[in-house]
């Protein structure tokens, strides 16, 4: 079967979403470890499962990579929910706004009452500053990059040229 040299070929919403979701967690769930490596965060790659595990585990080198995991996991749900209500958001603020809203989730509301994270007054600022700024980044990922496909601000891109200067088709 032949695609129409007409026709633009349309992505996929729901599988664009996952495989973003995949990379957001593969990407900042990495950063995630790095920033607990260098102490820069007193919370575990693995944090989203301590309600779920002991922290022993969550420390040790399987739970790490659980952690990652499960990490990544959310990331991917995370895309999904956002493709189905902010897949036509236009620009970056809207991924930045869907990180600190997550954050807020996670750090303020969640997190406290599941064991998941210490009360917010009980975190060093440390913690508080390098999570935000990790959530920020990881909504921005996840929101631009489907906001990207499935908006026009692929036409705000330089368009390509000929070699005689003028514009490409589309």
């Amino acid at each position: 079967m032949r695609r129409s040299l007409n026709r633009p070929v349309r992505t996929g919403k729901w599988s664009f979403a996952f495989y973003i979701g995949f990379f957001a967690g593969l990407l900042w769930g990495g950063l995630k470890s790095v920033e607990y490596y260098f102490h820069f965060t007193s919370l575990t790659p693995g944090f989203l499962l301590e309600p779920f595990f002991l922290h022993e585990f969550l420390v040790s080198p399987a739970g790490f990579w659980v952690g990652w995991g499960a990490f990544t996991l959310f990331s991917i749900l995370a895309s999904l929910l956002y493709a189905l209500l902010m897949a036509k958001a236009k620009g970056p603020w809207f991924g930045l706004g869907y990180g600190v809203v997550w954050w807020g989730v996670i750090f303020l509301l969640i997190g406290p009452i599941t064991g998941m994270t210490k009360w917010i007054a009980y975190m060093d600022l440390n913690t508080i500053v390098t999570e935000l700024c990790l959530f920020v980044l990881w909504g921005l990922f996840i929101g631009y990059s489907i906001s990207f496909e499935f908006t026009d601000e692929r036409s705000r891109e330089p368009q390509e040229r000929n070699k005689d200067g003028s514009p490409e088709p589309a």
